[in-house]
């Protein structure tokens, strides 16, 4: 089975995974004629979008009362309703930065329409799932020291790469929303996320409107370096105002 066939294969991959209950990686190779390591990037692309859940060599369903709770499922249409939304911001070869996060890799499937794209991450997993696309974007690794809290490379050396280049967009997540200051983090490493919105020309912010009113103390991105807000139709009209007035531009999706 082909490059051309990955999505194919992925969608069997979850119909035999709710059939048979689990799957093992050297069962899966072997059963599709491909390697381990390219079984592992569809597990992890899968399990970014909520559709089954990695387990030491292989992996599992989502459990049922995952699937059966509807906040779960509406919080799976929401960032896949605001992924493109913020893919429709990106042009054919664009330079573009994404951030690490869940939200922020909903955004790989909608890349496959676009040509000639580099794309800078700090996330194994976004890379992984980068090399899987058709249409084969550029791919740049920040590097630096791996934070296991965010799942991502993070410190001096990854800064210093990203002064090394400009960038069109940066698309980045966060924990919360200060209608006051800007975007916040529980994560107190946060630096590079500045360096991050220095070396773009565009920062948009993709959020779900949950995370609004979050208690956070670390600002990660103040307004002023924040170009459009992308969340879902749960943020009110009011937060909406508030936001604008910063001089960002909002994008509310229905979900």
């Amino acid at each position: 089975m082909n490059k051309r066939n990955t999505q194919q294969r992925r969608h069997l991959i979850v119909s035999q995974l709710q059939q048979q209950g689990e799957l093992s990686v050297e069962q899966l190779a072997e059963q599709f004629q491909t390697s381990e390591v390219t079984i592992r990037k569809d597990l992890t692309v899968l399990e970014q979008a909520g559709l089954l859940l990695r387990r030491y060599g292989g992996a599992v369903p989502v459990p049922q009362d995952f699937i059966a709770d509807s906040s779960f499922e509406k919080v799976s249409k929401r960032k896949l309703a605001i992924a493109k939304a913020a893919a429709g911001l990106i042009k054919d070869h664009y330079r573009i930065i994404i951030d690490s996060g869940r939200t922020t890799a909903a955004l790989l499937p909608e890349l496959a329409s676009k040509q000639g794209l580099v794309v800078m991450t700090n996330s194994l997993g976004i890379a992984n799932a980068l090399r899987e696309l058709e249409n084969e974007p550029t791919l740049l690794m920040t590097g630096g020291t791996w934070d296991p809290q965010s799942e991502a490379f993070q410190g001096q050396l990854a800064e210093q790469v990203l002064r090394a280049y400009d960038f069109d967009q940066l698309f980045i997540g966060a924990d919360g929303i200060d209608l006051a200051r800007g975007t916040t983090t529980y994560n107190e490493l946060y630096s590079l996320s500045r360096v991050m919105a220095e070396s773009a020309r565009e920062v948009i912010v993709m959020l779900e409107s949950d995370k609004l009113g979050r208690k956070i103390h670390n600002l990660e991105l103040p307004w002023a370096m924040v170009k459009v807000l992308v969340s879902d139709d749960g943020l009110s009209d009011e937060a909406a105002a508030r936001i604008i007035e910063q001089g960002v531009k909002v994008i509310r999706v229905h979900a």
